[in-house]
C-alpha cells in the first residue's frame, strides 16, 4: 500500500518548540487525495507550554495570549492527531516551510506522546515543483485555490492544491 500525503501547517508563538522556549498555537492537517479531495482534515490548538511567547510571532495565528492560554491539553491534542495519523496507514508529512512546521510536530509528538508517526524526515513542497520545473525559482504558491488566511487547515488546504496542480501536471505525486 502506497503512503499517504498528510499536509501540514503550523501557527506558532516564537521561532523554536521548546519548554523553555516557544508554544504551538494551532496546526492542521489534510490528506492529500488523487481525486482532488481534501475532506480529510485534522485541527488541534494548544495551550502554552512556556511563559516565553513573542506577540508579533502570536499575532499571525489571530489568537490573543488571553485565548491562547484556554486551548487544549497539547498531550491530549497530539495523542489525538497521532490517531488521526495512525487511522490513514503510512503517512508522509509535506508541508511549505518545512523546517519550521516538522520542528514543531516532531518534537511535540516525541515529548507528548514519546514518538513521531511520521518518522524521521518530511518534504517540502517547494522542492518538489523547483525539481519537476528545473527552477529552483519557481513560484509554486499561485497554484493554491484556497485562501492563504493563516488559518492552519486553510493554508493546508492551499498547500494540498498546489501539489494537485503539480500531480495533474506530470509528477508522479502517487
Amino acid at each position: 500500500m502506497m503512503a499517504k500525503l498528510v499536509v501540514v501547517d503550523v501557527e506558532a508563538d516564537g521561532e523554536i518548540p521548546g519548554t523553555n522556549e516557544y508554544s504551538m498555537v494551532c496546526f492542521g492537517a489534510v490528506v492529500v487525495d488523487k481525486k482532488g479531495d481534501l475532506d480529510q482534515t485534522f485541527y488541534g490548538k494548544t495551550k502554552p507550554i512556556s511563559t516565553l511567547y513573542k506577540p508579533d510571532a502570536l499575532a499571525i495565528s489571530g489568537f490573543t495570549r488571553e485565548e491562547h492560554l484556554t486551548f487544549d491539553d497539547p498531550k491530549e491534542v497530539m495523542l489525538s492527531f497521532k490517531e488521526w495519523i495512525n487511522s490513514q496507514g503510512k503517512c508522509i508529512f509535506i508541508s511549505d516551510n518545512l523546517a519550521f512546521d516538522w520542528q514543531y510536530i516532531n518534537w511535540y509528538m516525541h515529548k507528548f506522546t514519546g514518538s513521531n508517526p511520521f518518522g524521521f524526515s518530511g518534504q517540502r513542497i517547494g522542492d518538489k515543483f523547483q525539481g519537476f520545473y528545473n527552477d529552483p525559482y519557481y513560484k509554486w504558491k499561485k497554484h493554491r485555490k484556497t485562501s492563504h488566511t493563516h488559518h492552519p487547515v486553510d493554508d493546508a488546504k492551499g498547500n494540498a492544491e498546489a501539489l494537485l496542480y503539480l500531480y495533474k501536471d506530470g509528477y508522479k505525486l502517487f
